[in-house]
């Protein structure tokens, strides 16, 4: 794009965002331009991938674990949040006891304890619990599957139980959110519904505009589709994560030239991802870039259904060597990617020694087509549901419109079935062989590899085929199936490091996705902003940034 278009571009969208600008005032306040369409869920479990979890989950809740995002250098591990320390017990290695952290308060004041944990555990797996929330359940459970209960042992002592031996449940619990049940029950005895389902559904409702959890960010102002406003918490629990920034705004601007003229148009002081094309201009106006390479990927992840093209090993290598992500991240994004050559990359300790290199050989995935049987005049015909944008997408159109004319020197046929992000999201949970996947061969949906359930165990797992959780394409190996168990009872981090090794070996030799790129996170932040520190993580942490 030239850059006078983009200019033109940019002072068009600039205008589209006027209305969600917010003045300045005393308060120290920081703006935030997010990839997402709408605001996340804000009841506890958010939406919107996990972009949900760092604007909606993070801020205003916590979960009995963490993940530790004050280092720029170190990889993000999991430490102590509302739970203080946890084992597994020898006896039964179904059972874990958690401690919970004393003297913690909910945003409406009422106490954080043993029976709030259970509450909190039953409102996405206990079916005709009062509180069961439907809604919350698909973006909770498949990031969670093992989990069955919770059981309280004494005021500050929870048992939770899984349905086997799972050494992964601490750092899947980093996605469960506590909620106030004494905030929620008094929104529920208000209702005049006399049904009590619908007595819930209103309490959820009311709940989602006046949430309470225990974060460090209280909610403020909420307007779906245009903003959320939360305050700092300033009784947080954690002294060291009071925020030092009074106020954080978060806008919904899905479209990145709209985020990008917003932030050079001062309507914001913060965006994410903005458009590759315009940092020169980004640069040059005293924005400042963070980027650091996430555990994250960008894939296809495929369809292993009866007929599906990728069932033949020859064909998913060739796309793997057929696209040249080099030019992708230089003449595509600026530089802001790291090309994958697997969900791990070498020196990781869940790398492995896959024999399988993952690189540009163009010759090499001509060679493995024609084997296949496919040429120039017979080409491969595949399908893929992508979205238009969404939390960790990066740029899902460019990107994927790149695939497609590199995959085509390659003798595919490339459809791109193009849906919003949060319902391809949805359809992610549904699976290939659903209607919702409206015949596609593959799904393009980005995912966070720094949890190996995540980055790894869900989709290869056949045990994870929708609806339990993202094996979307219905993989079904057996010796998948046996590393994952592996794993599972790998209760010793050197171990399960092993086992983790060993599966991802065995994912890359089989070419089990069309691996793309691992997202580095950019955001231009505004120079007034100090103090921000950009993990290597999904996520951030707002709390130690100052604005002047």
């Amino acid at each position: 794009m030239k850059s006078g278009f983009m200019l033109s571009v940019l002072g068009a969208a600039a205008a589209l965002y006027a209305s969600a600008a917010i003045p300045a005032s005393a308060q120290s306040v920081v703006r935030i331009g997010m990839t997402a369409g709408d605001i996340p869920k804000t009841v506890g479990q958010p939406d919107q991938g996990f972009e949900g979890n760092r604007f909606t989950g993070n801020t205003m809740y916590d979960g009995l674990t963490a993940w530790d995002l004050s280092s720029a250098d170190k990889a993000s591990t999991v430490i102590p949040g509302l739970a203080t320390e946890w084992a597994v017990s020898p006896s039964d290695q179904t059972k874990w006891v958690f401690k919970l952290r004393p003297g913690v308060k909910f945003h409406d004041g009422s106490e954080f304890d043993a029976e709030a944990v259970v509450w909190n555990v039953e409102k996405v797996l206990k079916q005709d619990a009062p509180h069961f929330d439907a809604s919350q359940v698909g973006v909770t459970a498949s990031r969670m599957p093992n989990l069955r209960s919770a059981k309280v042992i004494d005021k500050m002592t929870v048992e939770l139980t899984t349905a086997s031996p799972d050494a992964l449940l601490p750092i899947n619990l980093t996605n469960l959110y506590m909620a106030s049940p004494a905030a929620w029950k008094k929104l529920f005895d208000a209702s005049s519904a006399s049904d009590p389902k619908e007595k819930a559904k209103q309490a959820w409702d009311g709940f989602a505009r006046a949430a309470s959890g225990t974060g460090p960010w209280k909610m403020d102002k909420f307007v779906p589709r245009e903003r959320l406003e939360v305050v700092k918490n300033a009784d947080y629990w954690n002294k060291d994560r009071v925020p030092k920034v009074d106020r954080l705004i978060l806008l919904p601007m899905p479209e990145p030239n709209a985020r990008t003229a917003a932030l050079l148009a001062n309507q914001v002081d913060w965006i994410e991802n903005p458009a590759p094309d315009a940092l020169p201009q980004v640069k040059q106006r005293g924005f400042v870039i963070y980027q650091n390479e996430q555990p994250h990927v960008w894939p296809w992840q495929f369809s292993r259904i009866e007929g599906s093209p990728w069932n033949d090993i020859r064909v998913r290598k060739a796309a793997n060597l057929c696209i040249d992500r080099n030019a992708m991240k230089d003449g595509l994004l600026g530089g802001l990617m790291v090309a994958a050559t697997g969900t791990f990359e070498p020196g990781h300790p869940w790398r492995g020694s896959p024999k399988f290199a993952i690189k540009y050989d163009l010759a090499e995935a001509k060679k493995l087509m024609t084997e296949a049987g496919f040429s120039a005049s017979k080409k491969l015909k595949v399908k893929t549901q992508t979205s238009a944008s969404g939390s960790g997408q990066m740029l899902p159109l460019p990107m994927n419109e790149f695939i497609q004319q590199s995959l085509a020197e390659c003798f595919f046929d490339v459809e791109l079935d193009v849906i919003e992000w949060n319902t391809l999201f949805t359809n992610w949970r549904k699976g290939a062989k659903d209607e919702s996947a409206r015949g596609a061969h593959a799904t393009n949906v980005t995912y966070a590899a720094m949890d190996p359930f995540f980055a790894m165990i869900r989709f290869l797992d056949s045990k994870m085929a929708p609806p339990t959780s993202n094996n979307w394409g219905f993989n079904n190996e057996p010796e998948y199936d046996k590393l994952v168990a592996d794993v599972r009872v790998a209760f010793e981090p050197a171990a399960r490091d092993k086992a983790l090794a060993a599966l991802h070996e065995r994912s890359v030799d089989q070419a089990a996705f069309l691996w793309v790129a691992h997202d580095v996170g950019p955001r231009a932040l505004s120079p007034k902003i100090k103090g921000f520190v950009q993990p290597k993580s999904w996520f951030v942490d707002f709390s130690s940034m100052t604005i002047n």
